[in-house]
């Protein structure tokens, strides 16, 4: 068995440099034109009429996966897990068996995979030699246990975030995955499966706006989607689900991380608040945290709070401030602009640029299954991975709790 890259995510994309950048840049294609209504509101410092640029193109279909695999799920109590499924079929998974103890849940995973085998019980696929991964988006404070179990038997491990609850539960992963060298992945799909954001990172890494200093992640979320079901008990107790900078802040530090290229980082301050649900008083509805690292500064704020006027579940945005310029994600939605999601917009020290993020791969999969059939870390690095769930952790323990006036 090989021995496990320990590269820096930095490391990983040496050969793409600023040089090879510009040079593609000023070669041109269609997602690096400059539409004149997009120069126009540079110079206006306002918002393009909508429609005034080209609509959401269909992104191109994905280079064929070069491994195969066997994967199973168990525990399914969170939607993450359709997107954590699809990105490992990507990627060349074949799903062969699923894990739920509630019947609701296991009928509607049915419906959906009636070719998938349900399993009697987790031991079944624990104990299958056959599954080489297993993916769970279990209850969020089960998740650490569970893929403790999962490394001890061998496997590697796909979990949807946050996937630790606690600094107890993050320093006996940390020791099980150092004893047996298995896959602990933490499903932040905010960057790995966001389109405008594998952008960000390509543009970040070849040194389109120089040294990164900074990000500001704005991740606002919805309490409630319209049509769906009530949510259930362990959501609105931070108990089960860690809290609202563990849970929904994850991402972000992961981000974070990622784009700064910080190996070492800490927590600079951290707050928490349930401003508007006092009917469950163990909720958290906004939380806000500075992180610093050796690579840069990081501001996060999380909330509950997307009105249903906007049509999506959030307004995700992210800042990433550079000695040479910076770049800003519409990732989910362009209020009163552009339609659908995936906008980036890049500064330097030329121009303002739009670039229209719908066609851009999504790598994740291929590069997560080639991990576990080659054991290296090029689709998540495993330090970075353990890094920021120890951000989040430690941010959420020593928050300050804010109350307002009602």
């Amino acid at each position: 068995m090989k021995a496990v890259s320990t590269d820096s995510p930095g490391e990983r994309l040496g050969s793409y440099n600023r040089r090879t950048f510009l040079a593609g840049l000023a070669g041109t294609s269609a997602a690096f034109a400059i539409p004149e209504s997009c120069l126009a509101f540079a110079a206006n410092h306002s918002q393009a009429e909508p429609g005034s640029l080209p609509e959401t193109k269909a992104p191109e279909p994905p280079p064929p996966p070069h491994h195969k695999i066997r994967f199973s799920v168990i525990g399914i109590n969170h939607y993450h897990v359709y997107g954590q499924i699809a990105a490992v079929q990507r990627g060349g998974g074949e799903m062969v068996s699923f894990y739920a103890k509630e019947p609701d849940l296991s009928a509607e995973f049915q419906k959906r995979f009636p070719q998938v085998k349900r399993a009697a019980s987790e031991d079944e696929i624990l104990n299958d030699p056959s599954i080489q991964l297993i993916v769970s988006a279990i209850i969020p404070d089960e998740r650490a246990p569970l893929g403790i179990r999962v490394m001890q038997h061998g496997k590697d491990y796909l979990s949807d975030k946050p996937g630790i609850t606690s600094l107890e539960q993050l320093a006996q992963v940390r020791r099980v995955q150092a004893q047996t060298r298995r896959i602990y992945a933490i499903m932040y799909s905010e960057r790995l499966e966001v389109r405008a954001a594998v952008k960000a990172g390509e543009l970040v890494k070849a040194g389109a706006i120089g040294r990164v200093i900074q990000t500001i992640n704005i991740a606002p979320h919805q309490i409630q989607n319209p049509g769906a079901g009530p949510r259930p008990a362990w959501f609105w107790d931070t108990s089960r689900y860690g809290g609202i900078l563990c849970d929904v802040g994850s991402h972000q530090a992961d981000q974070f991380l990622y784009y700064t290229n910080s190996t070492t980082a800490d927590v600079t301050a951290s707050q928490v608040a349930n401003v508007a649900h006092h009917d469950h008083p163990n909720f958290q509805d906004f939380g806000d945290m500075m992180l610093h690292g050796n690579g840069g500064a990081g501001y996060v704020r999380v909330d509950w709070f997307t009105p249903d006027g906007l049509g999506t579940w959030g307004d995700g945005r992210l800042f990433i401030l550079g000695t040479e310029g910076y770049i800003e994600l519409r990732k989910y939605a362009d209020i009163a602009g552009r339609k659908g999601g995936d906008h980036l917009f890049l500064v330097d020290r030329h121009q303002p640029r739009y670039i229209n993020c719908a066609d851009v791969d999504l790598p994740f999969g291929r590069q997560f299954v080639s991990d576990i059939v080659n054991r290296t870390q090029t689709g998540q690095d495993q330090a970075q991975a353990f890094l920021a769930a120890e951000l989040v952790l430690k941010a959420q323990k020593q928050a300050k709790v804010l109350t307002f006036r009602p």
